[in-house]
């Protein structure tokens, strides 16, 4: 009388291999993805940022041409800092000469590699008396824009955002 065999249970060495081989190639197609995401997300909150200080900036330059703000003579009307969004001035309209702020903190360059630097040491500075095509640093800050050295996915280096 024959022995009836038992069908094996488990998977084969082959099977196994297969599954390990897939796996890799998927863990390869993934990890370029997720750098790809994660450069998205940092580029989303430069633009953000961006967004928010020159918003800033622009509203303390209305309130100057307003007069809510004092200007001395010579001076552009631009905040002589990021942090005077911040910490606010004196509102010349107002009676009890209550602050304006323009900024409740003032938002770090999320491609800035030094998490230990101040926010406002992150970004790089236009005076309103510097040209476009070399800007630097001078009484006021008429624009922002990041100290990193790459390129955005656009194509377009972050300094010129």
């Amino acid at each position: 009388m024959a022995q009836a065999t038992r069908p094996q249970r488990g998977f084969t060495f082959i099977e196994l291999m297969m599954t390990l081989a897939l796996l890799g190639v998927l863990a390869t197609v993934a990890m370029p993805l997720a750098q790809l995401m994660h450069q998205r997300r940092q580029e989303q909150a430069l633009a953000e940022a961006l967004r928010e200080i020159r918003q800033a900036i622009d509203a303390y330059r209305r309130a100057a041409d307003q007069g809510r703000i004092a200007i001395k003579a010579g001076d552009s009307g631009f905040p002589p800092s990021l942090e005077a969004l911040v910490e606010g001035v004196p509102d010349q309209r107002s009676a009890a000469r209550q602050n304006l702020y323009f900024l409740r903190r003032l938002p770090r360059d999320p491609l800035a590699a030094d998490p230990t630097v101040a926010p406002a040491e992150t970004w790089a500075r236009r005076s309103s008396e510097s040209p476009p095509d070399a800007p630097r640093e001078g009484r006021d800050v008429f624009d922002v824009m990041s100290r990193a050295t790459g390129t955005g996915l656009n194509g377009i280096p972050y300094r010129e955002w």
